[in-house]
């Protein structure tokens, strides 16, 4: 029982873990690799904080100003990658006429994946600031 278990859970996780790394591959490698990074950082801050909140409550509270800083960098840039894929998009349309709908629905669909992940690095970010403040009071 347990090994079927295990088995439904390691296909489930395969399945979720290869497409979000196709999403992330259909985005756009420059954009969404620097929105990860933002993520990352906003990350990297947070918990920087949360193991400074016992030692040195200061630094904790200014690890919360980069927290925001990187959250915010991440939504503003996956709305700029979002622009500007829309715009080559629109170019290509240009340049052959009249587009097929499925081609101008697949390609505002990949438009859209770069700022779904930048306000996903928004709301993280967010949240664990969120979560600090509790913390801090």
């Amino acid at each position: 029982m347990k090994l079927k278990i295990l088995r439904i859970m390691a296909i489930i996780t395969g399945l979720i873990g290869t497409t979000l790394i196709n999403r992330f591959i259909e985005g756009g490698a420059l954009f969404m690799s620097l929105v990860l990074f933002c993520l990352l950082t906003s990350i990297y801050f947070t918990v920087k904080s949360i193991l400074n909140i016992k030692t040195n409550i200061e630094i904790s509270k200014k690890m919360i100003k980069h927290i925001s800083d990187g959250g915010t960098l991440g939504l503003a840039l996956g709305v700029m990658g979002a622009f500007l894929g829309l715009i080559s998009a629109f170019d290509a349309i240009e340049a052959s006429g009249a587009p097929d709908p499925s081609i101008l629905a697949g390609g505002l669909k990949v438009a859209l994946l770069s700022p779904l992940f930048g306000l996903f690095t928004f709301s993280v970010s967010r949240l664990s600031i969120l979560i600090l403040r509790i913390i801090h009071k």
